[in-house]
């Protein structure tokens, strides 16, 4: 996964920490249909993942889109997944409220598990960036 995996590590921080009554977390993997469901019963979805878009590692971009066509061009494990999902909602009549935390990564890493010591440390504040917006919908 290297750094494009730190939506992941930020969820199983998230994960160590007190959530409020009503928030579920979920690590959707590289997104597809399995989250369909789970999507479709929450009012509200946080969605953090890793994008290169030239800005600074690190730099955290809060974005809300509606559609496909809203995402990153180039969200990195996601480019089918979690789009699409987003044009099946608003087919389907139903979409929840999203927000897109994307964490800007440099490049995409060789196949490893571990990050970059530089996300590695912001894990924490990432985390505190995504329980503040799910403290802005309690």
């Amino acid at each position: 996964m290297g750094d494009e995996g730190v939506g992941v590590h930020v969820v199983r921080y998230l994960e160590t920490l007190p959530m409020p009554e009503n928030a579920a977390l979920l690590d959707g993997g590289t997104g597809s249909l399995v989250l369909l469901e789970p999507m479709q019963l929450a009012r509200r979805v946080i969605i953090i993942d890793a994008t290169i878009d030239g800005q600074a590692t690190g730099t955290v971009s809060l974005l809300r889109p509606r559609f496909s066509a809203d995402y990153p061009k180039t969200l990195t494990a996601h480019d089918i997944g979690l789009k699409d999902l987003l044009d099946v909602f608003h087919l389907l009549g139903k979409q929840p409220d999203v927000t897109l935390c994307a964490i800007s990564i440099a490049k995409m890493d060789e196949v490893r598990t571990d990050m970059s010591e530089e996300l590695e440390l912001k894990i924490p504040e990432f985390a505190d960036i995504v329980l503040g917006e799910i403290k802005k919908y309690l």
